[in-house]
């Protein structure tokens, strides 16, 4: 594997090759090692992803993940932006709006009932008979391309064993695949993609202008806490040309 240019991004031990968290201040606690996986704890107070250090054009990933009942966990990529959002505002209707909001100010500080929200594409993990997200359809359901592009078929395995995912992205051609099987594979500037996103947070959006644009070609990778428990291993990258 090293041969054909692959990297591990979790050597199953430590956070090397990770932003920890748990250094900042205050001190993290969305994330945590277990069982040689990175784990995504339930309910933190501070709800923060976790980013690679490194940063990634073109790649092929694949890592192995699981998720409680009725979970829900993602991984981004092409990730143009990160901020803060203040969840205890109630004044919004739709989260949407108060990200929208939020991107703009740039207003909220890194502190107890807050979450950090990314901009960027997910690949989607989630329980698809426990969760209710799941339940509105292929676009949210396991694999799918978060809002864009929907999983072509179910493919994920029972609840509390382990998926192996495998994504693709070269230029703005994309590949999903969850456990052998192909579930998404187009582009992330294509019209029907753009109409996706646009549909969710308007065209005059800055986070709708940076996921339409991708100014940032170059881009870590982030493991998702939505708040449940999930678990990542084995994760592994090979830049592409």
């Amino acid at each position: 594997e090293k041969a054909a240019g692959w990297k591990l991004l979790f050597d199953g031990k430590s956070m090397k090759g990770w932003e920890d968290i748990r250094r900042n201040t205050p001190p993290g606690d969305s994330w945590t090692i277990e069982d040689g996986c990175l784990k995504a704890v339930p309910h933190p107070k501070l709800r923060e992803d976790l980013f690679s250090t490194q940063t990634f054009g073109d790649f092929e990933l694949t890592w192995e993940w699981k998720i409680e009942a009725k979970g829900n966990s993602g991984l981004k990529y092409r990730i143009q932006d990160r901020f803060f959002i203040d969840e205890r505002r109630k004044e919004f209707k739709r989260f949407e709006d108060l990200a929208n909001h939020s991107i703009r100010t740039r207003a909220t500080k890194r502190e107890d009932g807050t979450q950090e929200y990314i901009v960027g594409f997910e690949y989607q993990m989630i329980d698809n008979a426990g969760h209710s997200d799941a339940r509105r359809g292929a676009y949210y359901q396991a694999g799918a391309l978060y809002s864009m592009i929907p999983a072509a078929q179910p493919a994920a395995r029972p609840v509390g064993e382990f998926n192996l995912s495998r994504v693709v992205v070269k230029g703005n051609r994309i590949e999903h695949w969850l456990n052998g099987v192909k579930v998404v594979e187009g582009e992330l500037n294509a019209p029907a993609t753009l109409e996706k996103t646009a549909a969710r947070w308007t065209t005059d959006s800055l986070i709708y202008q940076a996921l339409a644009n991708q100014p940032k070609k170059l881009c870590p990778i982030a493991l998702q806490n939505h708040g449940d428990a999930a678990w990542f291993r084995s994760i592994k990258i090979r830049p592409l040309p």
